[in-house]
């Protein structure tokens, strides 16, 4: 995908302690955060590919949070220039095809190391941070806000839903391939950490959970994704398994956690947005 050849828009006004880039950029406005202790958070919102007054039921914002270490090394026109495999990465023309405004969710300012947010993921900080994030998207768009996580994204996803009330707080939830099982006892202890590390019981928004029945994973067994819907309390709650697609072959390892396989949907990615986009708009994938 050349995420150059996306369009975006100059969107409202400046909302609180933000700022943004000064004229339209290929992959979407690049807004700048205030966030935690002084530091700075960007995300570049883009438009969809229809006005507001063709989409069912309103407006949708999806504000979308990657895996890895979640540094997106965003340019100053909206385009990243890491983690380009990562499957909400791909997705991004077709949630605009699909009539959904994107915020695509940087590393704070902070957190661009080798690890990237690494333990910081279930930190009740970092669930303030992407507060910070639905509330300038709301304002901004007039929308409902979703948030969409995948893989070590839905750590992040599962900490803001379990966190954050009122304004701050996302109007649904979507995992996909999501973090469900650790590794105790490595150098680095955030290696543990999945999306039960957090208190799920505290979600009671829309939540769907997506995997892929041939993810070699080793972190996200297709077989886990009930243990989350049995844990939260989600007004309504969906679980899929993708089967299909290329396939990977070889034993569940760490090396099968990445985009472009079973893990990232590779070549099933307009089955799985559509998917997405229906239950967003209430109803079953």
């Amino acid at each position: 995908m050349r995420f150059r050849l996306l369009c975006a828009v100059i969107l409202s006004s400046l909302v609180g302690a933000v700022s943004s880039t000064a004229a339209a950029a290929p992959c979407g406005e690049v807004v700048t955060l205030s966030v935690h202790g002084g530091t700075t958070m960007h995300y570049a919102l883009a438009k969809p590919n229809r006005p507001k007054e063709a989409l069912p039921g309103g407006p949708i914002a999806l504000v979308l949070l990657a895996g890895g270490g979640g540094h997106l090394d965003l340019d100053a026109e909206g385009c990243p220039h890491a983690l380009t495999g990562n499957s909400l990465v791909r997705a991004l023309p077709l949630f605009h095809a699909a009539g959904f405004t994107t915020a695509l969710v940087d590393a704070p300012s902070d957190y661009v190391g080798e690890d990237g947010l690494g333990g910081f993921r279930i930190a009740p900080a970092h669930a303030a941070d992407l507060g910070k994030v639905i509330v300038d998207v709301r304002a901004r768009t007039q929308a409902v806000v979703w948030l969409i996580g995948t893989s070590r994204g839905t750590i992040s996803a599962v900490n803001a839903a379990a966190r954050l009330t009122g304004a701050a707080a996302p109007d649904g939830i979507v995992l996909t391939s999501a973090l469900m099982s650790g590794h105790s006892g490595g150098q680095k202890a955030w290696v543990e950490q999945t999306v039960f590390s957090v208190p799920l019981e505290a979600i009671r928004q829309p939540l769907l959970v997506v995997g892929h029945a041939e993810d070699q994973c080793i972190r996200s067994p297709a077989t886990l994704m009930h243990h989350i819907t049995a844990r939260t309390n989600g007004v309504r709650e969906q679980v899929v398994r993708v089967t299909g697609g290329p396939g990977q072959p070889g034993s569940p390892s760490v090396n099968a956690c990445e985009g472009r396989a079973p893990h990232g949907y590779v070549d099933q990615e307009e089955e799985v947005v559509a998917g997405i986009a229906r239950f967003v708009r209430g109803g079953r994938y």
